[in-house]
C-alpha cells in the first residue's frame, strides 16, 4: 500500500499542498540535489515520500538506517552516487532513517555530498531537528514537520487498502463502530491502522471459517488485538511535550487535564522519580507561598513513590497533582530569586555592610566587621531598623507578594516590616 504518487500520499495536506516547496520537488518541479529533513511521528509518511520522491524522474533509491550504518556505509553510497552522477547523469537520493542516532561526527561526514549535490538528502528523525541534527546540516535542508494523521485520513487509508488490488481487493469488510475503533487505536499512524487492519482481517477470516468475504466487527478486536501501546519516547519529544502540557495543565488550576497527562506519562514508561520532581519544582514555582504545605506534600509525595514503586506510586502521584491543580498559585518566590540573580549577573554586586560581616575571629572589630550590629531578639519587638543591603541595592524590591492563598495574608505583615527595617 505504499503511494506511488503524491496524490496517493494520505494526509499532510498542509506541507503537500500544489506550489509547496516539498510539492514541487515531489514532482519534479525542481531540479538538483535539494536535501530534505523530514521531522515527525512514526507512521505519518516519512517513508513514503522518500520513496515517491526517488521514483521521480528516474531517480535512484539508496536506503540507510543510522541504527545499522557509519560513517563506511554512508561513504560507499556516496562514491557510487558520484558515479552515477558522472557516467549516466542519474541522480541519487540517500534516505537516511533515524539521523538522531547518528553522532555529531557522522552527521558532519554528511556535509560535502550534500554541499557538492552528490546526493540528495532525505533524513528521517521522531525528534526535534534543533536539537537532534547539526545546525549546518539543518541550514543545507528542507525541514519539513509532519503531523499525526487525522481521523478523516486513516479512514481514508483504511478504505483504500480494504478496496485496492494491492491490499484486500475488496474482500473483507468493516462496520462503523469497528472502524472507528480502528481510527481510535491507530492513533495517527498510518503504519499501525494498517497492520492493525492486517490483524483483524485474519481474525475476521477466522470467525467466518475462512470464507472468501468477511466483515470486521468488534468483537475481532479482542480476538486479533491487545491493548493498544501508548506512543511515548522517553527520550525524544514526546517526553518534553507531554510533561510541558502536565505542567501547563496544573499550572492552570485543571485538574482533569492533569491527571490526563499523567497518566499518559505512567502508561508511557515514564519514570515516576522524575515525575515526582517535576511536582516539587511545580509547587515551589507555582503555588509557593500561596500554599506552603503543597511543597510539604510534594515532597512527601517523592519519597513515597521511591518507597513503595509502581504502580502503586500512581496513587500519591494522582494525590499530589490534583491538591497541587486546587491549590491557589503564586510565583512570587520564582519572581524574586530570578530578579536577584538577574541583576547580580548584570553586574550589580555591592560590598557586604561592617556591620554584617563575619566578627567570628580575633581582630575582626579592627576591620570593621560586626560594628554597629543590632541584635533584634534582644529588642521587644524582635525587629530593628538596620541597614540589611548597601544602599545601592536597598530601593530594590525582589518579594511582590500574590494576593492569593495563604500568602494574601503575608502583604501587610511585609509592608509593616519593610516599614519598621528601612523607614518607608
Amino acid at each position: 500500500m505504499r503511494p506511488r504518487t503524491v496524490e496517493e500520499i494520505v494526509g499532510q495536506q498542509e506541507v503537500l499542498k500544489s506550489g509547496s516547496p516539498l510539492h514541487r520537488l515531489l514532482t519534479g518541479q525542481t531540479r538538483g540535489a535539494q536535501s530534505v529533513l523530514l521531522w515527525g511521528p512514526p507512521g505519518t509518511g516519512k517513508t513514503s515520500i522518500t520513496n515517491v520522491l526517488a521514483t521521480t524522474n528516474g531517480r535512484r533509491l539508496a536506503q540507510l538506517s543510522a541504527i545499522s550504518s557509519g560513517v563506511k556505509e554512508v561513504r560507499e553510497v556516496i562514491e557510487k552516487a558520484k558515479a552515477d552522477s558522472d557516467l549516466y547523469d542519474l541522480e541519487t537520493v540517500l534516505f537516511l532513517d533515524e539521523i538522531h542516532r547518528f553522532s555529531k561526527a557522522q552527521q558532519d561526514s554528511l556535509l560535502p555530498s550534500v554541499e557538492a549535490g552528490w546526493v540528495t538528502l532525505v533524513a528521517a528523525t521522531t525528534e526535534n531537528p534543533s536539537f537532534s541534527v547539526i545546525a549546518p546540516l539543518i541550514s543545507r535542508s528542507l525541514v519539513v514537520r509532519l503531523q499525526s494523521l487525522t481521523d478523516s485520513d486513516l479512514k481514508t487509508l483504511v478504505s483504500r487498502a480494504i478496496q485496492d488490488e494491492r491490499g484486500f481487493a475488496g474482500l473483507i469488510s468493516i462496520d462503523d463502530a469497528a472502524l472507528a475503533e480502528l481510527v481510535r487505536t491507530s492513533q495517527g499512524d498510518a503504519r499501525r491502522a494498517l497492520t492493525f487492519l492486517e490483524a483483524l482481517a485474519f481474525a475476521a477470516w477466522q470467525r467466518s471459517e475462512k470464507t472468501s468475504t468477511a466483515e470486521i466487527g468488534l468483537d475481532d478486536f479482542q480476538t486479533a488485538l491487545s491493548a493498544a501501546p501508548i506512543r511515548y519516547d522517553k527520550d525524544g519529544d514526546n517526553h518534553y511535550d507531554v510533561i510541558s502540557a502536565f505542567i501547563k495543565s496544573v499550572r492552570g488550576s485543571d485538574a482533569d487535564a492533569a491527571i490526563y497527562w499523567l497518566a499518559r506519562m505512567i502508561e508511557g514508561g515514564e519514570d515516576p522519580r522524575f515525575i515526582a520532581r517535576r511536582l516539587m519544582i511545580l509547587a515551589a514555582e507555582d503555588i509557593g507561598l500561596a500554599d506552603p504545605q503543597a511543597l510539604v506534600l510534594a515532597t512527601a509525595v517523592a519519597q513515597a513513590v521511591a518507597l513503595i514503586g509502581m504502580p502503586e506510586g500512581r496513587i500519591p502521584l494522582s494525590e499530589a497533582t490534583i491538591y497541587l491543580s486546587l491549590a491557589p498559585k503564586s510565583n512570587s518566590a520564582y519572581n524574586a530569586i530570578n530578579e536577584a540573580i538577574a541583576d547580580v549577573r548584570a553586574g550589580l554586586v555591592v560590598p557586604v555592610p561592617e556591620p554584617l560581616r563575619s566578627s567570628n575571629y580575633a581582630g575582626a572589630e579592627n576591620y570593621g566587621n560586626g560594628i554597629g550590629y543590632v541584635y533584634p531578639h534582644d529588642e521587644a519587638a524582635g525587629v530593628v531598623r538596620q541597614d540589611y543591603l548597601d544602599p545601592k541595592v536597598r530601593s530594590k524590591s525582589y518579594y511582590v507578594p500574590k494576593r492569593f492563598g495563604a500568602e494574601a495574608d503575608s502583604i501587610s505583615l511585609w509592608e509593616r516590616l519593610r516599614q519598621i527595617i528601612r523607614g518607608k
